[in-house]
């Protein structure tokens, strides 16, 4: 049997536990054991994007402490935080030194749901059903950090039911950012108006957002507006109407 880690990501356990949970309920009905490292901490992102780089990095240490002895590929429902350990977390350390072999290690193994859908487990078709008209943003972090445009599309155009059109500027930013939105809130506050926008020009009745940070963006600024357009994970689409 095939068996990941859950990488569950501070946003997705302080804000998203609905998301998480069914995204081991897709896991085990693809026939996939889900290990859960119960000391993982932060990946300390926030700390090091924000100049504390020293904090970071000993977050860093924590997190790859709990992952380090695991079984399987660490999944996660961010395209962001498996960006920063796969990418940044190498480079916090000396070359040679044993935190920078193991940070190597670590990044060989972290990958993103759709990622490890797609192109580790090989599959498309999870067996959803989801009667709707659908739009997909593409986070920033997924699309440019990582290189995921495809994987989301192939599963979304899976589903049963689904209808799945054009989002203009889909890739664009929404404006969140981590701490984008903090630093530059008036900024932040456009590139959502013309986010929002999109979304509602679409004609979509759900607009998929599959990064936390960025699926409480959007929704916030939806219901901000009073829109009727949901803002739904990729998760919780995939595990909609599903063999139980």
């Amino acid at each position: 049997m095939e068996k990941v880690q859950l990488f569950v990501t501070c946003m997705g356990e302080n804000l998203l536990p609905d998301v998480l949970q069914k995204m081991v309920l897709l896991l085990e009905r693809l026939g996939v054991s889900c290990g859960f490292p119960g000391d993982q901490t932060c990946c300390g992102q926030p700390f090091f994007n924000s100049g504390f780089q020293k904090e970071g990095r000993e977050m860093a240490l924590r997190w790859m402490a709990a992952f380090a002895d695991t079984e399987g590929t660490i999944v996660a429902p961010s395209g962001s935080c498996v960006e920063f350990v796969k990418h940044r977390y190498p480079a916090m350390f000396p070359p040679g030194s044993a935190e920078h072999e193991r940070a190597l290690r670590i990044a060989e193994r972290v990958m993103e749901i759709s990622q490890y859908l797609v192109n580790a487990l090989k599959v498309t078709d999870v067996g959803a059903s989801f009667p709707h008209r659908v739009v997909c943003h593409s986070p920033c972090h997924l699309t440019r950090g990582l290189g995921v445009r495809n994987e989301p599309l192939e599963l979304l155009k899976a589903v049963r039911g689904l209808e799945l059109v054009p989002l203009e500027a889909a890739d664009t930013c929404c404006g969140f950012g981590g701490i984008f939105s903090v630093v530059y809130p008036e900024v932040s506050r456009a590139m959502m108006a013309s986010k929002l926008e999109r979304i509602v020009a679409s004609g979509a009745d759900v607009v998929i957002v599959s990064e936390p940070g960025c699926l409480v963006n959007v929704r916030g600024g939806l219901r901000k507006i009073r829109s009727d357009v949901r803002a739904m994970h990729l998760i919780e689409v995939l595990a909609e109407g599903g063999a139980s």
